[in-house]
């Protein structure tokens, strides 16, 4: 089932909305800016092995935890920073799903330089497969499985899929001119 589709039948209600407000205005829309882009690299590292929900809910922990996903300053963190992050009650405290959020800010800082964006350098290597994604990601990137990759790059408008065609929803994320359609029509 699509998560367009599961989002109906979701109780209780807080439940439902908390997904509904993810999937009607996030999900699938292309990201601009590099450091939201980050933000949301980390926060499908950190759904690696428990639900979405959970990551959703700790969505405002993480943006405070880690500088509203600043990549600068998320790339200068220091051991103290690490041991904040892991004593952190309201993110996910795992090690080395923080020490790839570190490594990965200093990754982007270095693609920045090369290609001046985060986003630039996604967007010079697309169109690719998933398979094709997948192995670029884990020759650039850590903690960047399978399943990270492809949500990471379907919610943020590099990959089809995030919407069936028939969600109200998906006509508004092409208006947005994501990667994948962009490159449909040319």
């Amino acid at each position: 089932m699509s998560y367009c589709l599961a989002i109906e039948g979701m109780q209780p209600e807080s439940r439902k909305e908390l997904h509904k407000n993810y999937h009607d205005n996030y999900y699938g829309f292309p990201i601009h800016d590099d450091n939201e882009l980050f933000g949301r690299l980390i926060l499908e590292i950190n759904q690696a092995g428990l639900s979405w929900e959970t990551v959703l809910k700790k969505e405002d922990s993480f943006r405070i935890a880690y500088d509203n996903f600043n990549i600068r300053k998320i790339a200068a963190y220091t051991e103290e920073d690490r041991e904040r992050l892991l004593n952190d009650s309201g993110i996910i405290r795992n090690k080395l799903k923080v020490n790839a959020a570190i490594e990965n800010a200093r990754t982007i800082l270095e693609l920045q330089k090369e290609f001046g964006s985060f986003e630039k350098w996604l967007e010079y290597n697309h169109p690719l497969t998933l398979q094709e994604w997948m192995k670029l990601f884990k020759k650039t990137f850590k903690f960047t499985g399978g399943e990270i990759v492809n949500e990471f790059l379907m919610s943020t408008g590099y990959l089809k899929g995030a919407h069936h065609e028939t969600c109200p929803i998906h006509s508004k994320v092409l208006a947005q001119k994501p990667l994948w359609k962009r490159n449909l029509d040319h």
